[in-house]
């Protein structure tokens, strides 16, 4: 299907987010300043951002009909065959946007390469005019990345471009009845994480590192199997569980295949949850009586690439 109009995503800069607290930049700066923070780095950061966005609207109003939609915004935003989703951001914008996105086609651009990595944000805004005329002709690549889901017994679901939480909203214990592979355990932890593909570099992989560091930074830490962008699995590992009388740890990692889930019934009489890629605030209740069950998601998210 041809592109008929892009959705330009953009999120608020740290210092649009001052200025919404503290209605001033004068104020945002005295603030900063008082506590000893570098205003001017949020201040270039602010201006560099914009100067990129100035440029990618101008490209865009000169080729096609766009809208410019905030991050804030997306959750509630109903994407449309025939629209191309544009983020400009940091990588977390693209892992957000894609669990919305359904089966429009994503493209990344890095508003500043000096200070974001750009793992998921392929071109630069020097980039943009050929990225955007290559993805309108279809001549990028696409690369399917496996997404994973949440479905509550009540019908709720919710999907994860890098990993699914689930466990409590503060730092209390998490109760709840782990089952896997045919094996049940009452576990109590700090939460349980699932990863992607895409996320097993991430929030996963600082699991790994952590246990390496307990083991002195000598011995090499286990680590989950290598799984790509488009691997049709997901990896979970149980956080800090706890043995006790009525808490077990035998069933505290492992891959879960295409065909395979992993069932958590919440003991948590309140404060459980189940969040996606950081996003704590578009969260799932997860409290005594539900049943969630986790698995890879039918649908993929579609990235376009050099």
């Amino acid at each position: 299907m041809p592109i008929e109009q892009i959705i330009l995503v953009r999120d608020e800069t740290r210092l649009e987010r001052l200025v919404a607290r503290f209605n001033t930049r004068l104020q945002a700066r005295f603030y900063l300043e008082r506590a000893g923070e570098d205003y001017a780095s949020y201040e270039a950061e602010h201006e560099q951002f914009h100067r990129a966005l100035g440029q990618v609207q101008r490209l865009l109003a000169r080729r096609i009909r766009y809208r410019t939609l905030m991050r804030a915004h997306v959750p509630a935003f109903l994407f449309a065959p025939g629209q191309l989703v544009l983020v400009l951001g940091q990588d977390g914008l693209v892992a957000n946007v894609a669990k919305y996105a359904g089966d429009c086609p994503i493209l990344g651009i890095n508003p500043d390469p000096a200070r974001y990595d750009g793992v998921l944000l392929p071109f630069a805004v020097e980039e943009s005019k050929e990225a955007l005329e290559r993805a309108l002709s279809g001549d990028l690549m696409t690369r399917a990345v496996s997404l994973a889901e949440v479905r509550l017994r009540d019908g709720q679901r919710l999907l994860a471009f890098n990993d699914l939480f689930i466990g409590p909203e503060v730092h209390i214990s998490a109760r709840y009845q782990l089952r896997y592979r045919g094996q049940q355990e009452d576990q109590s932890s700090s939460g349980i994480l699932v990863a992607t593909g895409a996320g097993a570099t991430g929030w996963l992989s600082s699991m790994y590192h952590m246990v390496r560091g307990l083991q002195g930074g000598t011995a090499p830490a286990a680590a989950p199997p290598p799984m790509d962008w488009e691997s049709r699995a997901l990896y979970f590992v149980v956080r800090e569980p706890f043995l006790s009388r009525t808490s077990g740890v035998s069933l505290t990692a492992g891959p879960l295949g295409p065909e395979e889930g992993l069932e958590v019934a919440s003991r948590m009489p309140r404060r459980g949850v189940i969040f996606s890629d950081g996003i704590v605030e578009d969260y799932l209740a997860f409290n005594a009586g539900a049943v969630a069950r986790v698995g890879l998601a039918p649908e993929q998210a579609r990235l376009l690439v050099g």
